[in-house]
């Protein structure tokens, strides 16, 4: 056989030995995941219907989302869900964490944040369900105790800064109101609007007791605008304010219809993606269904009104089906026709 040097034989051990002594090369982070649609739902019975719709084959762990809502789920059609928790702080805090996380491509991303809320009887019924175009927070304001009103006021809650409740307030938080991209929200609304939606002898029965034509109707899917709040409210007075504050911060172009917690904390969080380049906010819808009317009917006190919605049987399961029902046709179409949605919305030779 033939002899090898020595020198080179020990050089080719030392190499070898090197060699073995190094650790394995470390795998390239994986790529952000391309998202073609996220769902945002804020608590679990409003997530349940999604989950089950969209059938989920990946979880996705989030630093920074809820302990009690730590992943995002996407199926193999590049739609995905996320449950923020309610309330405020809740939302703003998830939203962020998602969208800064790196673990998303979400530059393409279309957005329809989905949940329940009180609904105005003038507007619609429970199990209806909206598209908005603005959402206006109601919270950011002056208060006066009712018992202490000036007199001429019919109700205590004015602009930060101003002195009266028709004066339209400066907006220096900049988180007052956000407008929506009007024509997404219409074809949502028009891809949506021939859903067929939950009804129930129960919810007949019960909004038999209103004069409003829209609430005496079986649910339907509308066009209207929705008012967020971290308190939970009813009452035909703090109703008559949300409709008088979304007229007024949208200068008259908002039709006050749902009222939820979280609208605009989400759509803050939402600013600031767009702003960083990560997210398009022409890209977001929101839809809300009504799981119960945000006043009593007439002749019948706002505790009583609160209590009798309560009890009515399978109302809150109603409205989270009929959210995924109203909300599904949009997402089919993004998802099934990507290449005339990934550009921005497709135009439909319509005027």
């Amino acid at each position: 056989m033939r002899l090898i040097p020595r020198t080179l034989t020990l050089a080719a051990l030392l190499s070898g030995a090197t060699l073995a002594a190094e650790p394995a090369p470390t795998p390239p982070p994986p790529l952000p995941l391309p998202v073609r649609v996220l769902v945002i739902n804020m608590f679990q019975s409003e997530a349940a219907p999604w989950i089950e719709a969209l059938r989920p084959d990946r979880e996705i762990a989030v630093p920074g989302l809820s302990q009690e809502y730590p992943v995002v789920r996407c199926n193999a059609a590049a739609v995905c869900q996320m449950t923020t928790g309610m309330g405020h702080a809740n939302a703003a805090a998830s939203l962020t964490a998602v969208l800064f996380s790196g673990l998303f491509d979400l530059r393409q991303t279309w957005f329809l944040i989905a949940g329940i809320a009180g609904i105005d009887p003038a507007q619609g019924t429970i199990g209806s369900a909206a598209w908005a175009r603005y959402a206006v927070d109601t919270g950011i304001a002056h208060e006066i105790d009712a018992r202490e009103l000036p007199k001429g006021w019919k109700e205590g809650y004015f602009g930060i800064l101003t002195d009266s409740p028709d004066a339209m307030p400066k907006l220096e938080y900049g988180s007052e109101i956000f407008r929506l991209n009007d024509a997404l929200a219409r074809r949502a609304f028009a891809l949506s609007k021939s859903a067929v939606l939950a009804d129930s002898e129960a919810l007949r029965t019960y909004r038999a007791h209103y004069t409003e034509a829209p609430a005496r109707q079986p649910p339907a899917v509308t066009l209207c605008d929705t008012a967020s709040a971290d308190s939970w409210w009813l009452g035909a007075r703090l109703s008559d304010h949300a409709r008088h504050w979304v007229r007024l911060l949208t200068q008259g172009n908002g039709t006050y219809c749902t009222t939820q917690q979280e609208d605009n904390a989400t759509l803050t969080a939402m600013t600031r993606a767009a702003k960083a380049g990560l997210i398009d906010f022409q890209r977001i819808a929101i839809l809300r269904s009504g799981s119960d009317f945000d006043r009593p009917y007439a002749h019948q006190d706002a505790l009583a009104g609160l209590h009798a919605q309560l009890s009515i049987p399978g109302a809150f399961e109603l409205a989270t089906t009929n959210l995924q029902r109203a909300g599904m046709p949009l997402v089919d179409e993004i998802s099934r026709h990507w290449d005339r949605w990934q550009d921005g919305l497709p135009d439909t030779g319509k005027p």
